[in-house]
């Protein structure tokens, strides 16, 4: 019927829209606009025998904010109530004589260790808080967790405009809240406030909110960024090493797909980073090597990462390099959950693709070897039993079925640089892939 429409004897015109005392007109493109506020959206019309058209272009544009900061839960800290907004903005919120009000959705677990010091900062802003924690695991991330905010969130009442809900916690935590935000009254602003350095470097940067469904990771969920992520590394200090350990196989991924100097960082301090959990010396006294590189190391990855995202912040384009690592990983890690951390299957991932890369000419068998021993030095598992040839078969295919027909599989062609490869990987180069890197990686272990 469309194409019908698009047939014949087709008259195409473009209309601007502009908003003159207080509503919005339609005015040829061509045409001397009237004074007015004028909208970056179209309307076109095409007018055929058959009928009207009309096509609607309507940009809509996200402006968000990544603060690192230090000591964001100090009473005499600001970012955690006013970070998320611009000097305008603030002065006309100050001016407001309305009492603050903050609903907070908080990791359990972190409640446990930092729950005392935000109801604190709360209290000795005059803020009147509604702390909801909720157990945000991977095995409870449904829908039941963001039914479960949604109700707290209508109970207590805010102001979706002036009011952001805050989330503090991993990447769980941060998915489920936006998702929830993302729902209520259709756009409630939030905050992201990670807690992992996994959600630190990955989760709270980007604008995918998210729940399981169906057996399926993230299967539900939208795209709406928060107006703001706080990133405080003094969160780490709490974490255990194997939390630590899982966030870095994020770093790896960006060191490998965009920036060697990351990789050698990570290569030859890695061990360090993991073991001080990416702390910095506050001594004037002692300011050590360590110091420079826990503070660029993250710099470097939240940067790579903004990098890609922001550009492709809806994913209209499917050429992801972002994407690596996670082509085989959501299915193996909902397979084994809870056996295996996010950012474990996703090493996991890495590792095995390293091994397709190089059986493709792509990387030097050098290459190869200092980033699987780099993977080792950050204590990331590189192999894993259950990650069988017929879980990558399945896997591949259902990449193939979900991007528009091709697999769009990033590979690294270096240390620090990658491309995005269309064409599926032949059999007998998947298959001796395979069989090297258990071969060769099997002994290490599973995590």
């Amino acid at each position: 019927m469309l194409s019908n429409l698009n047939s014949g004897h087709s008259q195409q015109a473009k209309f601007n829209l502009v908003q003159v005392k207080g509503t919005w007109i339609r005015q040829p493109e061509q045409s001397q606009l009237a004074e007015g506020k004028l909208s970056d959206a179209e309307i076109s019309q095409n007018k055929s025998e058959n009928g009207l058209l009309w096509t609607v272009v309507s940009p809509i544009i996200f402006s968000y904010r990544v603060i690192q900061c230090r000591n964001i839960l100090d009473p005499g800290n600001d970012t955690l109530l006013w970070g998320h907004l611009g000097d305008e903005e603030l002065k006309g919120t100050l001016s407001n004589s309305k009492p603050l009000r903050r609903f907070v959705v908080i990791d359990e677990t972190v409640n446990h260790l930092y729950g005392s010091q935000v109801a604190q900062y709360f209290k000795a802003r005059k803020t009147v808080c509604k702390i909801l924690p909720l157990p945000t695991t991977e095995e409870n991330k449904g829908l039941e967790l963001v039914t479960r905010i949604l109700e707290q969130v209508h109970e207590f009442g805010i102001d979706r405009r002036s009011e952001p809900i805050i989330a503090i916690g991993g990447g769980v935590c941060l998915d489920v809240v936006g998702l929830a935000a993302s729902l209520y009254r259709r756009r409630t602003p939030y905050i992201r406030v990670p807690t992992t350095l996994l959600s630190y470097v990955d989760a709270s940067v980007g604008a995918k909110t998210g729940v399981n469904f169906a057996g399926g990771k993230n299967k539900l969920g939208s795209y709406v960024p928060p107006v703001a992520t706080f990133l405080d590394r003094s969160f780490f200090q709490t974490l255990p090493p194997r939390q630590i350990s899982n966030g870095m196989a994020e770093m790896l991924k960006m060191a490998l797909m965009k920036h060697r100097g990351l990789f050698e960082l990570l290569e030859a301090e890695g061990r360090k980073l993991l073991h001080t959990k990416l702390q910095s010396c506050e001594s004037n006294n002692d300011v050590s090597e360590h110091e420079d590189c826990a503070t660029a190391s993250t710099r470097i990855a939240i940067e790579t990462m903004l990098e890609e995202l922001a550009p492709n912040l809806w994913e209209d384009d499917l050429d992801r390099l972002v994407d690596f690592g996670h082509l085989i990983s959501p299915e193996l890690e909902m397979c084994v959950l809870p056996a295996l951390l996010h950012g474990e299957a996703v090493n996991i991932d890495m590792a095995f693709m390293v091994y397709v890369a190089h059986q493709r000419g792509l990387l030097t068998a050098d290459e190869k070897e200092r980033i699987v021993q780099c993977m080792l030095g950050l204590e990331l598992p590189v192999w894993h039993q259950d990650c069988t040839l017929a879980l990558v078969q399945k896997s591949l295919r259902e990449r193939v079925k979900h991007s528009g027909g091709s697999v769009r599989m990033p590979l690294p062609t270096g240390l620090g640089q990658a491309e995005i490869f269309h064409d599926m990987i032949e059999d007998n180069i998947l298959h001796q892939a395979y069989q090297k890197w258990t071969d060769e990686l099997s002994d290490s272990g599973n995590k």
